[in-house]
């Protein structure tokens, strides 16, 4: 495990840039990199883009990912980066790509296509930031701001806390990248219906989408979200899927809804829980064999990595990975170097019958010239186990850090050795394709499958349609296993 700095500030200093033609609007744009630059920048990304979450290894998969990247890569605007296609082991509904041909999605987003086209629609919008080189334009929307500021990764990025960040660079760096994501949906059209596949389809798994935000309880306005609204975007997006299908002559557009399914039966669905999973309010890692408590309503994520998890509110976040050193005091020195800590607070302590050194310290964001007026705070403890050393911080801005310590100090109290054999020996689920033997509602089918009822309407999410929906017989349809 390694963690990424959380709170980040890069000052950037405004360098001679170039004009550049971009293949996708045909005209001239200033730019700071080249493409040679481009290209490298997505070679050094992509070592630690792999490290953070993982591949998910699965040949099947991954060679349908590699077929369908070539053949949409080749229809697109620049066919001649050197692309790759990587399926991430993560349970997050998420695909990206960066600069240089780059395309990862997660093993999440891919349990929640229902058919060929959908997915197509999908790779066909990452490919659109490549070839419409979205990353360069952002990086030079930040430049000719003079600063680029990240405040606040935390468990989820509708999270983050702009108020800590100047809003009116923040909103104007949000807006490019509506801007953004909104011609990448335009070229996701194009290029799928372009390799014979229904676009129609990329607009329902916007719906997908929207009701994965809401069943998540995480809603923001779309003025504040780097993504248009799901619901706008299906509307926008089947538009232009419409006119694609006629300016094409497409009479019978693929969709591969059977061929895709049968594909991804037995995909591993949820947390891993070889990587670690949340169960009654408790984090559990059987490999690493610990466990520690998650504040009740907080929401989390899990990578190979890191483990993050957060307030509704945003207001702080807790973190934990494996430290840097050979002993305690190593890490010690190490996690102040990193971080670049001012300490104000020491001492060394047991939790559990574990060793623990901890500190409490502020971290002194700078934006522009001035040093931000309520600065981050952190307590960490390092926590000496089995042979390791775990980093479990926690960090708030200055003016509520005495009443986010309580929950700092309750959760990193509550790290202890895990000897449940149950817990120890969790397996993960997967995705289970079944043929449905009567016609029913969805509701009805599932029900026949022995799914709780308290899972239904997340089966429902998964398979695109909703609980009242007919379902024929014949039909294949996902459970989980």
């Amino acid at each position: 495990m390694k963690f990424h700095k959380v709170f980040i500030v890069a000052a950037i200093t405004l360098l001679l840039g170039s004009c550049v033609l971009n293949p996708v609007t045909g005209k001239k744009q200033f730019a700071v990199d080249s493409f040679e630059k481009e290209k490298a920048m997505g070679a050094s990304y992509d070592p630690e883009i792999v490290a953070s979450f993982g591949l998910y290894e699965d040949q099947e998969i991954q060679t349908y990912f590699n077929d369908m990247g070539i053949r949409m890569a080749n229809i697109s605007h620049n066919p001649d980066y050197d692309y790759e296609f990587k399926i991430m082991d993560s349970p997050v509904v998420n695909a990206f790509a960066v600069p240089g041909g780059y395309v990862y999605f997660t093993r999440g987003i891919m349990a929640h296509f229902n058919n060929e086209a959908e997915f197509a629609g999908v790779l066909g919008h990452e490919i659109g930031h490549i070839t419409a080189r979205h990353s360069v334009k952002s990086k030079r929307d930040a430049t000719l701001a003079q600063v680029g500021v990240i405040a606040g990764a935390i468990a989820a990025p509708e999270l983050v806390d702009l108020q800590s960040a100047s809003q009116g660079v923040q909103l104007l760096l949000l807006k490019f990248g509506r801007n953004a994501e909104s011609q990448s949906d335009e070229l996701g059209v194009e290029y799928s219906s372009k390799i014979g596949y229904d676009a129609q389809k990329m607009a329902m798994f916007f719906n997908t989408l929207a009701r994965k935000q809401e069943q998540a309880g995480v809603s923001i306005p779309e003025f504040l979200s780097t993504h248009p609204d799901p619901n706008n975007r299906r509307e926008r997006v089947a538009e232009l899927a419409a006119a694609w299908k006629l300016k094409l002559n497409m009479n019978d557009p693929k969709v591969g809804r059977n061929s895709y399914l049968e594909m991804i039966d037995g995909l591993t669905y949820g947390d891993d829980p070889r990587q670690g999973f949340v169960e009654d309010d408790t984090f559990f890692h059987p490999e690493l064999k610990f466990q520690f408590d998650v504040p009740q309503t907080w929401s989390h994520q899990n990578s190979p990595q890191q483990f993050q998890m957060a307030p509704e509110d945003g207001s702080s976040m807790m973190f934990l990975s494996l430290a840097q050193g050979a002993n305690l005091d190593e890490a010690y020195a190490n996690t102040i170097q990193s971080y670049d800590l001012a300490v104000l607070e020491q001492r060394e302590t047991t939790y559990n019958g574990l060793t623990v050194k901890t500190l409490i310290a502020t971290q002194n964001l700078v934006l522009g010239a001035e040093p931000l007026a309520d600065p981050v705070k952190i307590k960490i403890s390092l926590i000496e186990y089995n042979g390791l050393i775990y980093t479990l911080g926690g960090a708030s801005n200055s003016s509520i850090f005495p009443e986010s310590l309580s929950i700092f100090n309750e959760v990193m109290k509550s790290f202890r050795p895990l000897s449940d054999a149950n817990m120890l020996n969790k397996q993960p689920e997967r995705i289970k394709i079944k043929t449905v033997n009567q016609s029913a509602t969805f509701s009805q089918v599932m029900t026949g499958f022995g799914t709780p009822e308290g899972r239904l309407e997340e089966l429902a999410i998964l398979n695109g349609m909703n609980l009242t929906d007919q379902v024929e017989k014949g039909m294949l349809i996902k459970t989980v296993e």
